[in-house]
């Protein structure tokens, strides 16, 4: 994830529940992804560090555990920056030019130059990220796989320039783990984003979360109190699905269609749901804000774990593009 500050609860539905699966699956590696935060914010950094800090202390409030998963820093690699440079040597330009991602940001958002090295080239590390720890899969949703799909063809042309001895390859090619990812739409209705004002944040006091509430965009042909309305045109019974019991959902469901609640008793039983949710993660976050060096710690210690890993996978690139430091013995 990169750091932009603090998480809301569409980070939190949409990635961080299948992490928290996930870690007691795989051999996981998550990572502050604090240089890909410049390929398009990088005209200030002045707070990335506060940044960094704030994403940690959410994913461990949330409950990503360092004993089960690796937490690191990206730019505390510096190998990832070495193997995204070799990466890119073999990159077609083409390649990068029809990534979905790259002409739509570059369309939509206006008040930044991305007419930049950096941006264009940011799939190429986002494949050294994923390739440097020969990763299996890597958990994305739909609109992603594109992206996990390039880092597979940038892994067979490498793989086909540089083999190892006795041809073995240096990568695996990365498969897209497909994960459900429920997508919350934001207050206005639109998607959720601090950008946009709309989010409500993992770490907003209830008295907040609930004013927020209270506002939110409801089904607009409930107009008045004794409409009927359509559930699944109302992005409240959207968050409904995601945190409320089943009872609550169905109650919800069938108050809107028959007009027998009105939609402020629909947002209060859902804030009621949410904060259901957001309470435990929030009470360890305060133990974390308490002692924000404990979390730097966690990610202390990924980043050695993770530089040893770079590190073994690094010797592999260096052997195979006959990059090593020490030279060939006679014969090789």
């Amino acid at each position: 994830m990169r750091p932009t500050g603090k998480l809301h609860i569409g980070h939190y539905v949409g990635a961080l529940v299948n992490w928290l699966k996930m870690q007691r699956e795989f051999d996981c590696f998550f990572f502050v992804a604090d240089w890909h935060a410049l390929t398009s914010d990088y005209a200030d950094t002045s707070r990335i560090k506060e940044y960094t800090l704030d994403l940690a202390i959410d994913w461990l409030a949330c409950g990503l555990d360092p004993a089960r998963a690796t937490l690191f820093v990206q730019s505390h690699i510096p190998e990832h920056a070495e193997l995204n440079l070799l990466l890119g040597m073999v990159t077609p330009l083409g390649w990068l030019y029809r990534v979905p991602t790259y002409k739509e940001q570059r369309d939509n958002i206006k008040d930044k130059d991305l007419d930049t090295f950096g941006f264009l080239g940011y799939p190429v590390l986002q494949a050294a990220d994923i390739v440097m720890y020969k990763a299996n899969y890597v958990p994305v949703g739909e609109d992603q796989v594109a992206h996990v799909e390039l880092t597979r063809e940038i892994v067979r042309r490498f793989n086909n320039f540089y083999p190892l001895p006795e041809g073995r390859a240096v990568f695996p090619e990365p498969e897209a783990y497909l994960t459900p990812t429920p997508r919350l739409p934001g207050l206005d209705g639109r998607k959720m984003s601090k950008s946009y004002g709309n989010a409500i944040l993992l770490s907003e006091p209830e008295a907040d979360i609930r004013k927020k509430i209270a506002t939110m965009m409801t089904d607009p042909a409930r107009v008045r109190r004794t409409d009927k309305g359509t559930p699944e045109l109302c992005p409240v019974f959207d968050y409904h699905n995601v945190v409320s019991t089943p009872e609550v959902i169905a109650w919800a469901d069938q108050g809107c269609r028959t007009a027998g609640i009105g939609c402020l008793e629909c947002k209060r039983a859902m804030a009621d749901g949410l904060m259901q949710v957001l309470r435990p993660i929030q009470e360890r976050r305060r133990e974390y804000e308490e002692q924000p060096r404990r979390a730097w710690q966690v990610l202390e210690e990924g980043d050695e774990r993770a530089r040893r890993v770079a590190g073994a996978t690094m010797d592999d690139v260096r052997q195979a593009t006959h990059l090593t430091r020490s030279l060939p013995t006679p014969g090789t």
